[in-house]
């Protein structure tokens, strides 16, 4: 069931590349043996249970957690050069009374570029409001954050990782609680991204998104299940495989399975 994706977008630049990798929190693996590749202008979905390694995955090539086997290159690097990730988690560290704007959040996605001496200049300022309209935000930049909607506060985490210029962007459940128009908002914002070159891995249990978004679909249940073309993995077989000893289903929007919550 794994298909080499070089196949798909054969003239694409390769963005990231996992091979053969495992990652640790401590003794034992808490995710083994990962193959897969994402090219620039391709998204990937990662599909699984609660504790399949999703996000794992995502703290994995980041660096954030303990590779313990494999390779991990982003841009054909290791480590990923500085800058070139953006990452939105799936719960943010933003305290909603804190006196700060959207604007201001945004430009948190700056500071690595700006160091720690360096105040915003103007090239600065341009990411931000590229970012803030790139997610339909721009008229609230200077709205205080705990004062947006959920699904607002949502977009602007994205348009703080889009501010940074990543040339990968990882999503851990961007799309969990939205309303239909925050949803259509940003899965407008991600292709959008893509067509600008930007490489991109969601972690969702939502297959009506992963068909609008994603060309690939990786399965994940502790380790790898399939990999490839959507159409071709996004099968009732691949998905009960993943999901294991729990019910499921399978419809055009959605995997239902008693108790899951799409972590």
């Amino acid at each position: 069931m794994i298909e080499n994706p070089s196949q798909v977008r054969p003239s694409a630049p390769l963005a990231l590349k996992v091979a053969g990798a495992s990652f640790s929190y401590g003794q034992k693996p808490a995710l083994a043996d990962i193959d897969f590749e994402v090219h620039a202008g391709e998204a990937v979905a990662l599909i699984g249970p609660n504790g399949s390694g999703k996000s794992t995955l995502l703290k994995g090539i980041l660096g954030l957690i303990q590779r313990v086997g494999g390779t991990v290159e982003v841009l054909g690097s290791y480590p990923a050069p500085v800058g070139s990730i953006g990452y939105v988690p799936q719960a943010d560290e933003i305290d909603q009374q804190f006196p700060v704007t959207l604007e201001q959040v945004v430009m948190m996605g700056r500071y690595r570029s700006l160091g720690w001496l360096r105040l915003p200049g103007k090239r600065d300022r341009q990411a931000v409001a590229h970012a803030l309209e790139a997610v339909g935000l721009a008229h609230r930049a200077k709205t205080r954050f705990g004062e947006l909607s959920g699904g607002q506060q949502q977009r602007g985490l994205l348009a703080r990782a889009v501010a940074s210029g990543p040339r990968l962007l990882l999503l851990d459940e961007p799309f969990n609680g939205l309303d239909q128009q925050n949803r259509d908002a940003l899965v407008g914002t991600v292709n959008r991204l893509k067509a600008e070159g930007v490489a991109v891995v969601v972690s969702t249990h939502d297959l009506q998104l992963a068909r609008e978004v994603c060309e690939q679909v990786l399965l994940l249940n502790g380790t790898q299940v399939a990999f490839g073309p959507r159409n071709s993995v996004l099968v009732l077989e691949n998905v009960q495989r993943t999901f294991r000893e729990v019910g499921v289903e399978i419809d055009e929007h959605t995997v239902v399975v008693p108790g899951h919550t799409g972590h």
